[in-house]
């Protein structure tokens, strides 16, 4: 279903909703709201659905539909468990309003960081601390969105999109943020070698006293309710390829990270994903009937 509204606008939150909501009223499908899973087993070719009230549902095919960003990742970082200030994911934060006039250091290097470490350095002295270098990307290339370019390119759907991320997620920016990083507000360090209670220790062994530490440090897929089965490797990550389990049959994914293509796990790139899944969860069905006859 096309986004309504000119094309060159970015559209805001309550538009999103509004979009998602008239999509899912659209659809020939049964909605269950409020009825979390709890867990997924599967016997026979079958799978069994089971939600925390106790329903169970039974079915060939499943489709994990909850993305990639439900459960935010908190890196190990040397002594952060006696750090007698706040520390705070990225998931949790909302206004700058509680930080005026302390002293922050913001974990990470992706859009999340660099957007809420500028916002803070409003209000209190804020260091961006991470372990490579700060990558930047423009909006706009040559009056176009970044995105736009991506799919004119073909780099959007190609193999060679994900490959070369892998130096890590830059900061899509429109000039503002690389601007305040380069006037030192916030300014932007190596990560701090450990914390130790109130302070941390920068890698060339200062120590300095700080108030909260924000981790911008990820999301990683919440698949708990698929840990009775063989979906998922000892970290709790799903084994697929292209969004179809590669360890059981009937099972599929769409909205992780990188998925398929740089889109996966947005809006624009969900669609293409969906479409490739059911066909080859389809084609599963298909030859375990084959072979049953």
């Amino acid at each position: 279903m096309p986004f309504p509204g000119a094309p060159e606008r970015y559209p805001v939150r309550d538009e999103v909703v509004a979009y998602l909501d008239t999509y899912a009223r659209r659809l020939d499908a049964e909605f269950r709201w409020g009825n979390r899973v709890e867990r997924v087993t599967r016997q026979s070719k079958r799978f069994q659905v089971r939600t925390v009230d106790g329903v169970m549902v039974e079915s060939r095919m499943v489709v994990a539909a909850s993305g990639g960003f439900s459960r935010p990742y908190r890196p190990a970082l040397s002594g952060l468990e006696s750090f007698t200030g706040k520390v705070l994911h990225s998931a949790d934060y909302s206004a700058p309003d509680p930080f005026v006039d302390s002293r922050v250091v913001v974990v990470g290097g992706g859009n999340s960081a660099v957007q809420i470490a500028v916002e803070l350095a409003e209000v209190a002295r804020v260091t961006i601390a991470t372990r490579g270098r700060l990558r930047w990307q423009p909006q706009r290339i040559l009056g176009r969105d970044f995105h736009w370019w991506l799919t004119r390119t073909g780099l959007d759907t190609s193999p060679l999109g994900p490959r070369l991320a892998k130096g890590g997620v830059p900061v899509i920016d429109d000039g503002r943020y690389r601007r305040a990083v380069r006037a030192g507000r916030p300014d932007h360090r190596p990560l701090f070698a450990r914390v130790e209670g109130d302070s941390v220790v920068w890698a060339d062994g200062s120590r300095e006293r700080v108030d909260a530490l924000i981790l911008a440090t990820g999301f990683r897929p919440e698949l708990g309710y698929l840990e009775e089965t063989a979906a998922l490797d000892g970290d709790g990550t799903p084994q697929h390829i292209g969004g179809v389990s590669a360890t059981l049959p009937g099972l599929g994914y769409v909205g992780l990270e990188r998925q398929r293509s740089f889109a996966s796990a947005t809006l624009r790139g969900v669609g293409r994903d969906a479409v490739h899944v059911l066909r080859a969860l389809e084609r599963q069905l298909v030859q375990s009937d084959d072979l049953v006859r």
